[in-house]
């Protein structure tokens, strides 16, 4: 059944005892995971909603990832932690903990062929580790502001990183060569009266034929601390790392681009949080979404299921919401 995110509705709400951050789907479709302020992971079984907590953190959890064979479940902490758990398990315990930043770790990701994981966060350096043992592999310095977001090229070829600066650096895995860096100032402002630097790459991802790259966060931030600002995404080519496109909202202010994730169909899935919260969907050529779905509550993390019909958000009132982008069955 292809996906019409026009006829998308709220499926499915799981309960937490927290508010709730990252989520992920794990690649079997079976389970779904998020993280929450509470220093817990939890997990849910889609089948019946059974709910499983996973604790080992110290501090709140900014992001989770799941190898491809869904065994082995990645969490990153605000305690410069990260941690390997059995996925699947019964009562899922740390099998690895390894300190791997002097500060929050904002973003992980594992490379296309699973074997390696990069991190980044606010001591300003993404570093390489082997999935296998937590063995580190590689630094990437040269950030002058926090690691919001990593990325792999599909080809597993180089490996990218967003900072709250607005820059986007690519890297040779295989060297740690820096390539290029990306220029998406347009994502961060500094507010001079309140001498805050404010925005950042809050996701990136690349389309399906990666040949374009996707950044996105916020602009018009004319009173951070206020939490006054506009979603924006900017679409770059990757060939010449030229912005080919900058999509916008309509009526959607003190909202920000908290995730991003591309359908297989080909068009993009933005995740709004901030005010009330939407999944806001576009089309390449366009500027406007083709359609926005407005959620009952900020949200701050998206992951889509293996099926591409259901999507996961995460909420500060402490639920994880499932979205499914298909007709509503009839009863």
């Amino acid at each position: 059944m292809p996906a019409d995110p026009k006829q998308a509705h709220i499926a499915q709400e799981l309960p937490a005892e927290a508010p709730l951050m990252a989520c992920r789907f794990d690649p079997t479709g079976k389970f779904v995971f998020a993280s929450a302020e509470n220093r817990t992971v939890y997990r849910w079984e889609l089948a019946g909603g059974k709910r499983t907590a996973l604790t080992g953190h110290d501090s709140w959890i900014g992001d989770l990832t799941i190898t491809a064979d869904g065994a082995t479940l990645i969490s990153a902490g605000w305690d410069d932690t990260l941690i390997w758990w059995p996925a699947a398990a019964e009562q899922p315990t740390p099998t690895n903990k390894v300190k791997a930043h002097e500060g929050w770790i904002r973003s992980i990701a594992l490379s296309p062929d699973g074997k390696l994981l990069a991190s980044g966060g606010n001591d300003r350096v993404v570093r390489l580790w082997n999935v296998a043992d937590g063995a580190k592999v590689r630094e990437f310095p040269g950030a002058e502001r926090d690691i919001y977001s990593v990325l792999f090229h599909p080809s597993g070829t180089w490996l990218l990183a967003g900072d709250l600066d607005g820059k986007i650096r690519q890297w040779e895995v295989a060297t740690g060569t820096l390539v290029r860096t990306f220029d998406a100032a347009a994502l961060h402002t500094y507010e001079g009266g309140q001498q805050v630097h404010y925005g950042g790459i809050r996701g990136l991802a690349f389309s399906p034929d990666a040949k374009q790259l996707v950044a996105g966060g916020l602009h018009k931030a004319t009173n951070p601390l206020g939490n006054v600002q506009e979603p924006l995404v900017l679409r770059f080519d990757w060939d010449s790392a030229a912005v080919t496109r900058k999509h916008l909202t309509d009526g959607t202010p003190n909202e920000r681009i908290w995730g991003l994730q591309y359908h297989p169909q080909g068009f993009l899935i933005g995740c709004l949080g901030g005010g009330k919260g939407q999944l806001v969907f576009w089309n390449e050529p366009e500027e406007k979404p083709f359609h926005a779905f407005p959620l009952p509550q900020t949200a701050r993390g998206v992951s889509l299921h293996p099926d591409g019909l259901q999507v996961a958000t995460t909420h500060f009132d402490s639920k994880l919401r499932i979205t499914k982008l298909a007709e509503k069955a009839k009863v």
